[in-house]
């Protein structure tokens, strides 16, 4: 498969169609009308980072059915590259219910059975040549769940090997810890090592660091994820911040004050705009600043992809607040 040429950044992974009850704080049972939006983490990301500006394109997989048809129309329509999106002709688009119940941190109803078409990519599958020279590759922990997907995940970033960030060139681990897609959390933790030995940057909250590294320790697990070989840790702390952490320091960006509307997609937006901010050159504070703004105004919108903010919203979230504190 040829690379498409100009993308700045490949991202690797979960595909679906989201369900939003247009009803709040009722079970999924109760709930008479629902809106559609595109959805998937990796797919959310680059939807966020095209609404950036950047030149994005996701890897994965639908199913053969009408819902395969919407995510590569809504992917053309958000700016994101869709010829990556492969079929796969014995499975089904992933449909995922949202309920709003509690809206910061509402839970999924996932329809991936017997698996998802994104867990089944091959090598066949793969733009080597993009995925060699991409200055930015995402992938994530839920890609390496189940096979075929985890050795072609492994075998693109042995491909790929650690970038040199010096000269602007990142792959970014988002560990995405979703446990109805793994054995155990042990399992998920050996996955999870053999991921951070070829990444630059890892990103995860309090839940996702403590299946990662051991420990749901902001400041512990940034330390053992930089000692894995990262460049950049992010660990998301809620209404704490984030913390970044590098080979100079620490250092915890607030949380932005915001009305949550739905918790769902806040992540993605995250990625979305970590990635702008990596590929401009920012420092990894500044990238969390606006990461951590782009969550917070997706939170204060229902659906994901089509809540994702522009770099105006961004840049008047962060303008209005302070500057990070130093973690002693």
């Amino acid at each position: 498969m040829t690379a498409a040429p100009g993308i700045e950044a490949l991202t690797v992974g979960r595909v679906g169609v989201d369900l939003y009850p247009e009803q709040s704080g009722v079970p999924l049972s109760q709930v008479s009308t629902f809106a559609r939006s595109l959805g998937g983490t990796a797919t959310n990301v680059a939807v966020g980072a095209a609404r950036l500006g950047r030149r994005t394109a996701v890897l994965t997989k639908v199913g053969p059915d009408d819902f395969g048809g919407y995510v590569r129309d809504a992917l053309a329509g958000f700016g994101v590259d869709p010829r990556y999106v492969g079929t796969a002709p014995d499975l089904l688009t992933p449909v995922v219910f949202c309920a709003l119940d509690p809206p910061d941190d509402p839970p999924l109803l996932f329809y991936r059975l017997p698996t998802a078409p994104d867990l089944t990519l091959t090598a066949q599958d793969v733009p080597w040549d993009l995925v060699a020279q991409v200055p930015l590759l995402w992938v994530t922990g839920t890609g390496v769940s189940v096979e075929p997907a985890r050795q072609t995940q492994l075998d693109m970033l042995a491909h790929r090997g650690r970038p040199d960030s010096a000269a602007g060139r990142w792959t970014v681990l988002d560990l995405d810890w979703r446990a109805m897609f793994w054995a155990s959390p042990e399992d998920a933790r050996h996955e999870y090592g053999r991921l951070l030995e070829n990444v630059t940057v890892a990103v995860g909250n309090r839940a996702e660091v403590e299946v990662a590294v051991g420990t749901s320790d902001p400041e512990q697990a940034a330390r053992r994820l930089l000692e894995c070989g990262v460049q950049i840790a992010l660990v998301k702390k809620g209404a704490q911040g984030v913390l970044v952490a590098t080979a100079d320091g620490m250092a915890t960006v607030p949380a932005q004050r915001i009305k949550v509307v739905c918790g769902l997609g806040a992540g993605d937006a995250f990625g979305g705009a970590l990635i702008h901010g990596l590929l401009s050159g920012w420092d990894p504070v500044r990238c969390a600043e606006y990461a951590n703004a782009a969550g917070a105004i997706v939170a204060s919108r229902l659906a994901c992809a089509d809540a994702m903010p522009t770099i105006d919203e961004l840049e008047a979230m962060v303008s209005g607040r302070a500057r990070h504190e130093e973690v002693r």
